[in-house]
């Protein structure tokens, strides 16, 4: 890891860098959205075609682990608090909503057999 500071010669360049640091994490904020609906997406499909397996669970759960791995990242870059990042909270929130209630209906589906 590199550490550096960065100062503009005018006060509008340093507005202009961090607007441009805030861009690209915007831009990283958007992407990480668009997987959690992909991690959304899934669990209703597996839970239309009724796949309440261990394994299913396990892929799931490791999906899960790399949104929230990858949600520290970017909480780390993001200096300057991009306006996505709030959002990005809730939907995280929202996926670990989506796996616990896919848990419990692994376990039930499990306990019926």
């Amino acid at each position: 890891m590199v550490v550096l500071d960065a100062a503009g010669r005018a006060e509008r360049d340093a507005a202009r860098l961090e607007a441009l640091f805030t861009a690209e994490r915007q831009e990283e904020w958007v992407e990480f959205l668009a997987d959690c609906g992909k991690f959304d997406a899934e669990i209703d499909k597996e839970i239309d075609k009724a796949k309440f397996t261990m394994a299913e669970l396990e892929e799931e759960e490791q999906s899960l682990e790399r949104l929230r791995r990858w949600h520290r990242e970017l909480k780390a870059r993001d200096l300057f608090g991009a306006s996505a990042a709030g959002e990005a909270d809730q939907q995280l929130k929202h996926c670990v909503d989506r796996l616990a209630d896919y848990t419990e209906r692994v376990f039930q589906a499990l306990h019926q057999m």
